[in-house]
């Protein structure tokens, strides 16, 4: 087998998880990884104290119809999403049916079965999770959190009175009661409340998620763009600033990450068509000092060394590691997946001329995970999670989990 397509980034190991080989989003926490699956339904638990040996010690089904995808830990909790299993139905078939318009309207009197809520495991028997609470939601549920630990998670939840996600500040101070006590919406979502959309039909207004730096959330609404959100009162979230850059650049607006200590905000926006079928999206750096005004000042560079678009698949940023505590963390070396360009790393020292200064293209999947048909078999990396030795946790929707070592640059 040839050497994967790199610099700076060697692999270290690989599984597929028993046989779970759709990897989204990922947590490495005290020497164990908890990976959310796209289409298992499930979690799974491995051992990662020895990176070049992985091993998987526990798999959590979720109910039916339900998947868990997005997952967060701190101390000696865990918080997963349960949300529809989309991808296993039949209105969610294409990508143009999950990227486009409300989902409130997809899933009305379809008969789905499935479990919306939040739950909450105990892990400080990190090989065993054990639930403890549960937060059922009445809607379709939520789709990505934030949680570092202290009073307060995050979570991108769809309400039954909403048009699609909004953000929801939840109670964690009794981990086996958590509850929502505030939440912020972009105006026209909430229409229960008589507010009607203003956007086209065919553009999805949705909280991906936020992250909270401060008193201040920084939220990506897919097609709606980016948000700052103003978090002095938790129960009363308001919005203070608002940018979209669909049109001209497209919509997607998808991860945030902010970089308090130099009054920075990272954004990407997600790509939502195969073969560059809408063009390019971007990953964009705003100059913050200004809450109020943030101010875009540069882009990354996108990868060149191969034609990704003729490749097959997405191509572009998906998501960047966070920062989290006891994690990798730097406000100068940026963490970003790339679907089928793999995983890459930017510096942005300067940040007005952001650099590449490392990349992995981990191999295409042996086998397909995803039900739904015609999918090109490419690697379509994920999720990246850095821990503090640089080792690179990278997920993948049909190929695995691949652990690979930042060399520095």
């Amino acid at each position: 087998m040839a050497p994967a397509p790199s610099r700076n980034i060697s692999f270290i190991s690989h599984t597929d998880m028993n046989g779970h080989a759709d990897g989204v989003q990922i947590m490495v926490h005290r020497g164990y990884a908890y990976v959310g699956h796209g289409f298992s339904n499930g979690i799974t638990t491995l051992d990662v104290r020895d990176a070049k040996t992985p091993k998987v010690v526990d798999f959590i089904a979720c109910p039916p119809g339900t998947r868990a995808l997005h997952l967060q830990t701190h101390d000696d909790l865990l918080l997963a999403v349960n949300a529809p299993s989309v991808w296993h139905m039949q209105q969610f078939q294409t990508d143009k049916a999950y990227f486009g318009g409300s989902w409130a309207e997809q899933m009305k009197a379809m008969g789905n079965t499935f479990t919306p809520g939040i739950r909450v495991y105990d892990i400080s028997k990190p090989e065993k999770p054990k639930e403890i609470g549960f937060m059922p939601i009445e809607g379709v549920g939520p789709h990505r959190l934030w949680y570092v630990g202290g009073r307060y998670a995050y979570a991108s939840i769809h309400f039954h009175d909403f048009t699609d996600h909004i953000l929801a500040v939840i109670d964690m101070a009794d981990p086996t009661k958590p509850h929502v006590i505030g939440r912020c919406w972009l105006p026209g979502m909430w229409r229960g409340g008589g507010e009607s959309p203003a956007w086209p039909s065919n553009r999805r207004y949705a909280l991906h998620h936020a992250l909270v730096a401060g008193d201040l959330a920084f939220g990506a609404w897919r097609d709606g763009g980016l948000t700052v959100i103003d978090l002095a009162d938790r129960s009363k979230p308001r919005i203070i600033a608002h940018r979209n850059t669909d049109p001209p650049f497209g919509g997607g607006t998808h991860s945030p990450l902010p970089l308090p200590d130099r009054n920075l905000l990272v954004v990407a926006d997600e790509p939502s068509t195969n073969n560059c079928a809408d063009g390019l999206r971007y990953i964009w750096v705003y100059d913050i000092r200004a809450p109020h005004n943030p101010v875009s000042i540069a882009t990354m560079p996108m990868p060149s060394e191969a034609d990704y678009c003729a490749k097959g698949g997405f191509f572009g940023a998906h998501n960047m590691h966070e920062n989290r505590p006891g994690s990798f963390q730097s406000s100068e070396l940026i963490f970003a997946t790339f679907y089928n360009a793999g995983v890459r790393v930017f510096n942005i020292a300067n940040q007005f001329q952001p650099r590449e200064v490392g990349y992995y293209v981990p191999d295409n999947p042996v086998k397909m995970m995803d039900p739904r048909p015609n999918r090109p078999q490419v690697v379509q990396s994920a999720d990246c999670f850095v821990d503090k030795n640089g080792l690179m946790y990278v997920t993948d929707p049909n190929a695995g989990l691949n652990i690979l070592q930042f060399n520095g640059a």
